[in-house]
C-alpha cells in the first residue's frame, strides 16, 4: 500500500518502521531537516521536509492516489488540517492523532465528522483502554475504541444458576438497544445467535449504554461482583482516561496526582475516584493510601522510570496486580523478569491500530480478539450495496456475524431487527473468521 506519514517524530519514526517491515511505500513529511535526513539514512522510505497542513506539501507527498494517510505530528491543530486535506486530496483513508480531549468529544463539536478524516487516535486514550481491559477482562471487545465511546461492553461469567441460564437469548426480553456479543465456553469464543442458550460456566458479553446494560445485569449474576480497589499513579491524559472508564460502582478507584492545579481538574472532572494530591511513585505515599491492600496498581506517570519503580514499590508493599505505562520496548521486557502482570507500549497499541486500517474497500478497519476467533470490523456502508436494500433481519448475513452499533452522523446505536442501514453510516461488525468473505460481500458494491 501507498502511505504518507505526516510528523518523523517518536510515533511517526515508529510507525513508519514498522510499515516498511511489512513491504509497504512509505512516504514520511517533517518539518525538521535533520529528523528528514535520520529517516532517509535509516529507514527505506522517501522522506520530504515541510508543512504537513500545506497543500503543496502534501502534493509532492503523493496522498492524491495514496490509500492511507496518518497525521502523527506533535500539534493536534495541524493533525486535523492535514489529515482532512490529504482526504480532501484524494486519499482513501485519514487518520489524525490528538491529545486534547475536546478533539475526541463530539457532544459539544463532531471534529471528526466536520474535517471528513476516518479516525482520530489518542495515544494516551488507547493506552488506558488496554489498561481497563486488563483491569476488567482481558479478553474482553473493545467496541468502545470503535462508537467513540458512547457504548459498553460488560462481560459476565454465568457462576451459578442465574434468571438467565438455560434460556434461548430470543427469549430473554433484553431491551432494543441491548446486545449479546458473544459466548465462550470450553475455551472457545463464539458469536452469540438468537437459539443459543447460556449456560453455568460461561462468559457473556453484553454490549448497549450504560444505563441499558444496567438495567439488565440481574438476569446475568444474583449477586453483584466484589469491588475491585484501583490504585493510579499519575492523573496525565492516560491516568485520566482509565479513571473516567472504570467509573462504576464495581471499581474503588484513587488517583494521585502531584501537581496541585492537575489535581483540581481531576477532582472537579470525575464523578467517582477520589483524586489525591500526592505523588505517587514515592513508598510512603504509596502506604498511606493503603497501596498494599489494593487490588490493582496501574503506574500511569510520564516517565518510563518513575513508572517501574513505582510498579516495583507497590508490588513489594502487597498490591495483588501490578501493571504500568512503558514506552521503550526494552523497558517491556523487565517488567516481565520484575514479575508485574501488564506492561502496556502506547506505541505498540498505536502500531496495532494503524496495521488494522491497511485494508480495502468498504473496510474501514480490522482488529481481533483475544482468542484470534472473531474480528472486529469497522466498515463504510457505500452506494449501491445490499446493506441499504432491506432492514437488517432480512440481509443475507451469515448467523456469524453480529451487527454490534452503527454510527449513523454523530449518534451511535445498538441496532434492531427491524433497523436500516444508510449510505454514509458506519457499522461496528462482529464477524466470525469463517463468515468474513460473506458478511463483506453484502457491503461491497454489487456484492462483489
Amino acid at each position: 500500500m501507498r502511505i504518507v506519514v505526516m510528523g518523523a517524530g517518536t510515533v511517526g519514526r515508529s510507525i513508519s518502521e514498522m510499515l516498511c517491515h511489512f513491504g509497504h511505500s512509505v512516504t514520511v513529511v517533517d518539518q525538521s531537516v535533520e529528523r528528514t535526513r535520520v529517516i532517509n539514512e535509516k529507514l527505506d522510505v522517501r522522506a520530504l521536509t515541510g508543512s504537513a497542513a500545506q497543500s503543496s506539501v502534501l502534493f509532492q507527498a503523493g496522498v492524491l492516489d495514496s490509500d492511507l494517510c496518518l497525521a502523527v505530528t506533535g500539534n493536534d491543530e495541524v493533525n486535523l488540517i492535514a489529515a482532512s486535506m490529504a482526504k480532501e486530496m484524494g486519499s482513501r483513508r485519514s487518520v489524525a492523532r490528538v491529545y486534547a480531549p475536546v478533539f475526541r468529544d463530539a457532544s459539544t463539536f463532531d471534529y471528526q465528522r466536520h474535517f471528513g478524516i476516518d479516525r482520530l487516535l489518542s495515544l494516551e486514550h488507547l493506552s488506558a483502554m488496554e489498561l481497563a481491559r486488563g483491569i476488567r477482562s482481558p479478553g474482553s471487545i473493545a467496541v468502545e475504541n470503535f462508537a467513540r465511546g458512547e457504548l459498553e461492553v460488560h462481560e459476565f461469567e454465568i457462576a451459578e444458576k442465574t434468571q438467565a441460564s438455560n434460556t434461548k437469548l430470543r427469549d430473554l426480553g433484553l431491551p432494543k438497544a441491548v446486545r449479546i456479543g458473544s459466548i465462550s465456553r470450553d475455551g472457545k469464543t463464539r458469536i452469540a445467535r438468537a437459539e443459543d442458550s447460556i449456560n453455568v460456566g460461561d462468559r457473556v458479553t453484553v454490549i448497549g449504554t450504560r444505563d441499558d446494560i444496567d438495567d439488565v445485569k440481574d438476569l446475568f449474576q444474583n449477586h453483584a461482583p466484589p469491588k475491585q480497589g484501583v490504585v493510579i499513579a499519575g492523573g496525565g491524559e492516560t491516568g485520566f482516561h482509565l479513571a473516567k472508564t472504570l467509573e462504576s460502582p464495581r471499581f474503588a478507584v484513587v488517583l494521585m496526582e502531584a501537581n496541585r492545579d492537575r489535581a483540581d481538574f481531576l477532582a472537579s472532572n470525575l464523578k467517582r475516584a477520589t483524586v489525591v494530591h500526592c505523588d505517587g511513585t514515592l513508598r510512603e505515599n504509596q502506604e498511606e493510601e493503603r497501596v498494599g491492600s489494593a487490588d490493582v496498581f496501574v503506574a500511569c506517570t510520564g516517565d518510563d522510570e518513575n513508572n517501574i519503580m513505582a510498579a516495583v514499590e507497590a508490588k513489594d508493599i502487597g498490591a495483588d496486580k501490578i501493571m504500568a505505562i512503558v514506552g521503550r520496548p526494552d523497558y517491556a521486557a523487565v517488567m516481565g523478569k520484575l514479575g508485574l502482570d501488564l506492561a502496556v507500549s502506547p506505541r505498540r497499541v498505536m502500531a496495532r491500530q494503524v496495521l488494522g486500517f491497511l485494508q480495502t474497500g468498504p473496510v474501514i478497519s480490522r482488529s481481533q480478539l483475544v482468542g484470534g476467533e472473531i474480528g472486529v470490523f469497522e466498515i463504510e456502508v457505500l452506494p449501491g450495496t445490499p446493506a441499504t436494500e432491506h432492514v437488517l433481519a432480512s440481509l443475507d448475513l451469515p448467523a456469524q456475524c453480529l451487527i454490534a452499533a452503527v454510527i449513523r452522523e454523530d449518534f451511535v446505536s445498538v441496532p434492531g431487527a427491524d433497523d436500516r442501514l444508510r449510505v454514509g453510516d458506519t457499522v461496528v461488525a462482529l464477524v466470525e473468521d469463517e463468515a468474513i468473505e460473506r458478511t463483506l460481500k453484502v457491503f461491497s458494491v454489487n456484492g462483489g
